[in-house]
């Protein structure tokens, strides 16, 4: 795979073709192609969405079995597979179109230590599975999966903790450190996914600290700054500066955000302003300015930029080139989620840049929180959908004019 990219690297086109649907779509059935409209065309109605998130969750409640149906529909477009290694088949037909994987175990939103643990194990399962293999080069995880939402609010606001929640928060230290040892033993980078602004803090103190032991020639740990978050840019630049004076490797992803309305809502009912960018022209901003200092700086930092927008991802690729910066560079990554943005993945995999799909994996009824979480973004991101929609609309009727030549 290394030395395909090399080859592919060496191809200077400066033309990248975010339209070209038959390349975005080309693993996709045509029966394949037509569910994946209908189920964006769903996702594009806000008031779809909510429905079916009530709808769902009332079958599960009454043992109603729709497991099928989901399986069929919104969960085999967007999910890799039941396990690990139950996802190869995923992993492997990414790979052959020169795309790397980032097992995602999605479960979210728990609040036993019983499930804290076994979801910690399964984290170290997904870094040691990595280790294997060629096509995939990070693990992911929320700390949320491995710790109680509250608990973290609590810490990140310095309240004081009783006994027994100071004894819950050492063991999500150690489950935090036991995930990132073996990353570390094994050479993997795992990636720890940002979380709603009121639990950043310590997650952020923790993760540094991490990087602090880890990261000495390689950043094993690497942390998320969401661009929509108005302090952004400036934590991440914060950040990099610790590491320059304390000497360890900078990792990162960055994304524009997930929980924007969370936030906001989050913000009138408490009462203090608002964290978020006052408009998307502003987050864009941040987002395009952070990728031109993380190129600045691409020899300190090892960075991933995970977006869905065209320009983005297209400044990302132009600045790689005119910093002659080889393509498949391995401080340097994009990455899309599984089952969106095809156009951007397949395109940029086509010519030589190191591309990753985020997929996650897990039981039908475990995934379903993460699901809606997805169709929740795509509805209030202004335009996702619509994209989505338009691209299969262009395959569907480019399929239809190549069988009637």
């Amino acid at each position: 795979m290394q030395t395909e990219r090399t080859t592919l690297s060496d191809r200077k086109e400066s033309f990248i073709d975010l339209e070209n649907t038959e390349l975005a779509f080309r693993d996709l059935s045509d029966s394949s192609l037509k569910q994946a409209y209908q189920l964006f065309k769903v996702m594009n109605s806000r008031n779809l969405v909510k429905t079916g998130e009530f709808l769902v969750k009332l079958a599960f409640a009454i043992h109603f079995p729709v497991k099928g149906i989901l399986r069929k529909t919104i969960y085999r477009h967007f999910v890799g597979g039941m396990s690990i290694l139950d996802s190869s088949k995923t992993i492997a037909q990414l790979g052959r179109r020169n795309v790397d994987s980032i097992l995602d175990y999605a479960l979210e939103g728990e609040d036993s230590d019983e499930l804290f643990d076994a979801t910690c194990n399964e984290i170290i399962r997904t870094i040691e599975f990595a280790a294997n293999s060629k096509n995939v080069p990070f693990s992911a995880f929320k700390i949320t999966g491995i710790g109680r939402f509250d608990l973290l609010a609590k810490v990140s606001a310095n309240e004081a903790l009783s006994y027994e929640e100071q004894e819950e928060f050492n063991r999500v230290e150690k489950r935090m450190a036991s995930i990132f040892k073996r990353g570390y033993e094994l050479g993997i980078p795992v990636l720890i996914d940002a979380e709603e602004t009121w639990i950043q803090p310590i997650l952020d103190e923790m993760v540094l600290k991490l990087m602090s032991k880890y990261n000495g020639e390689k950043a094993i740990v690497q942390n998320t700054y969401q661009l929509y978050c108005r302090d952004g840019l400036e934590r991440l630049k914060l950040h990099h500066k610790k590491a320059l004076d304390e000497g360890f490797k900078f990792g990162l992803k960055i994304v524009r955000g997930a929980y924007m309305e969370k936030e906001r809502e989050r913000a009138i009912e408490l009462g203090y302003p608002s964290p978020i960018q006052p408009d998307k022209e502003s987050t864009d901003h941040d987002f395009d300015a952070a990728i031109h200092y993380l190129i600045e700086n691409y020899k300190t930092i090892d960075f991933m930029v995970s977006t869905h927008n065209e320009k983005s991802s297209l400044l990302l690729a132009r600045l790689i080139d005119e910093y002659g910066i080889p393509r498949n560079f391995p401080g340097i990554y994009f990455s899309q989620l599984y089952g969106m943005s095809d156009h951007i993945t397949y395109s940029l995999a086509e010519h030589g840049y190191n591309v990753a799909k985020y997929v996650p994996y897990g039981e039908v009824k475990t995934m379903m929180p993460y699901l809606f979480r997805r169709a929740k973004e795509n509805t209030s991101m202004k335009g996702q959908t619509s994209r989505e929609l338009r691209l299969i609309e262009t395959e569907i009727k480019r399929r239809k004019e190549k069988r009637h030549e």
